[in-house]
């Protein structure tokens, strides 16, 4: 009974309307938060997970081993590996392809490697016109590894800090 009435008073005095406007009005006067994109960029977090890279040692050579954990962890199966061993025992990629419109951008892959070979760089500025321009090779993988090599090289001071 008693819940009859207070419902019927809250749908006589309209209540719930009333709320609803409170949060509108709470709101309609402050300060609007717009970026005017290409011109200004928003802060973006060390953590972030966009285009990935490959990346290489000081002396030049790439740092993968061919171990293939980024492959066998990835749930998409964006990453194909191949590999062959070198005169000196090591083994080497001949082949690093990540389809990257079957990537999820989960970073598995980044948490697998051993060698802080593959990462995701904080880039998100890239696009494709076919499906094909999407597909990443091993030489275009190891191209934007060393043009950004001084932002990974960055974040990675900045999360080793954070831990």
């Amino acid at each position: 009974m008693m819940k009859n009435a207070i419902y019927a008073i809250k749908s006589l005095f309209l209540i719930e309307l009333w709320k609803g406007l409170a949060v509108t009005g709470k709101h309609l006067f402050q300060r609007k938060i717009t970026v005017q994109y290409p011109e200004e960029k928003t802060p973006m977090s060390f953590r972030f997970r966009g285009l990935h890279a490959l990346r290489r040692y000081p002396n030049g050579e790439e740092r993968c081993i061919a171990c293939k954990l980024c492959e066998a962890v990835c749930p998409a199966l964006a990453i194909k590996i191949d590999s062959e061993a070198r005169e000196d025992g090591s083994r080497r990629t001949t082949r690093y392809d990540i389809d990257l419109t079957k990537c999820i951008y989960c970073g598995f892959c980044e948490e697998a490697c051993p060698v802080d070979a593959i990462v995701e760089t904080r880039e998100f500025e890239y696009f494709g016109e076919s499906q094909a321009d999407l597909y990443y090779t091993k030489d275009m993988l190891l191209a934007i590894g060393d043009r950004m090599e001084e932002s990974i090289a960055s974040d990675r001071k900045q999360d080793a800090a954070y831990r």
